[in-house]
């Protein structure tokens, strides 16, 4: 909620991290603990120590910590959010505010008043030992990312790998398999997850989860029609990968449909483009079925026509292959899918 706000007004989100945060807690009752070992006093080795402050392991340590930065807060003139116990706001003059949430030693802080933000990072460096993260680019370790497989990795049986769950990720890729419907730019992602069902490993498990995090970056994103009095077109877009597969060298291909008005089949392939229209038999094309000349004929009798279109503008090219992040998200928004408007 708190980077919803920031993103819709425009506000910078910087990330602190408090080191050791447990050990600045403040216990109100007595706790003893024995002699580290190896650091036994000589002929006191039967005493215990009697504690100060909270320790790592203690059942009492997170409270205690929590309560030491509350107080903080509070000091700090902070108000803290009655049903959201880790959540405090500041307001400064003319009604600038301040966010911060806290999770254990990590704090997210934003707002729309830069010297309200300084001030506070100084207090609780002056406080703790605190380190300032800058923007924040990450949170708990997790990170969306921007496309669902990684360009140019080879993925293969991994023989050697560590056995996982067949049940689990059969689930798993059997979710992602229903949502090409609707998301149809995680399909070459999620065929590569899927050819490898049986005897899976952790590496087939982390391509699968690589396109969940994806997924979890691009909630709001989903197909966009606009309203239009004109009649459409159906267009095609088809492209292959020629041998992509390392483990049995079969090659991807996959037309791309789009609703318009005649069969307009886009290809990258200029060679392919002139091989259909023109019905002459070459020396390179023997090897070719009979059957695969129907494309011919169907351009020959004006069925369909064959448009040339740049690598760079192949929208089937995210169907069937691994593309760096420009590519992509270049191609995801030809597909109709964009980050869609609040709806009222």
């Amino acid at each position: 909620m708190i980077i919803s706000v920031a993103a819709q007004r425009g506000w910078k989100v910087y990330q602190l991290d408090v080191m050791s945060a447990f050990l600045h807690g403040e216990i109100s009752e007595n706790v003893y603990v024995d002699q580290p070992k190896g650091y036994e006093k000589k002929g006191k080795e039967h005493q215990v120590y009697k504690l100060h402050k909270s320790l790592y392991g203690l059942k009492q340590t997170p409270r205690a910590w929590f309560s030491r930065i509350e107080k903080h807060f509070i000091k700090e003139g902070f108000i803290e959010c009655a049903s959201e116990h880790t959540l405090f706001t500041k307001t400064g003059s003319g009604g600038a505010l301040i966010i911060v949430s806290l999770y254990v030693d990590d704090l997210i802080v934003t707002g729309d008043d830069e010297e309200l933000l300084k001030q506070l990072k100084i207090s609780m460096v002056n406080e703790f030992d605190m380190t300032d993260l800058g923007t924040m680019s990450c949170f708990l370790d997790y990170k969306p990312l921007s496309t669902p497989s990684v360009t140019g990795f080879k993925i293969d049986h991994d023989t050697d790998g560590k056995k996982i769950d067949d049940t689990y990720n059969e689930q798993l890729v059997g979710i992602l398999m229903y949502l090409t419907g609707t998301k149809p730019n995680i399909m070459f992602a999620t065929s590569l997850a899927s050819r490898y069902m049986a005897n899976p490993t952790e590496l087939h498990l982390q391509v699968a989860k690589r396109i969940l995090r994806y997924l979890k970056g691009i909630l709001q994103y989903g197909f966009f029609y606009l309203r239009s009095s004109e009649q459409g077109e159906l267009k095609v877009y088809i492209d292959s990968d020629y041998t992509g597969d390392v483990t049995d060298i079969r090659s991807t291909s996959e037309p791309l449909d789009e609703k318009d008005e005649c069969t307009n089949v886009r290809c990258d392939n200029s060679s392919i483009i002139k091989l259909s229209k023109n019905p002459v038999m070459h020396g390179r094309c023997k090897h070719i079925d009979v059957r695969y000349h129907f494309l011919r004929n169907q351009v020959k009798e004006g069925a369909i026509s064959l448009l040339h279109c740049s690598s760079a503008e192949q929208v089937a090219d995210i169907i069937t292959n691994a593309l760096k992040i420009d590519s992509f998200q270049k191609l995801r928004a030809a597909q109709g899918i964009v980050e869609l408007p609040e709806v009222s």
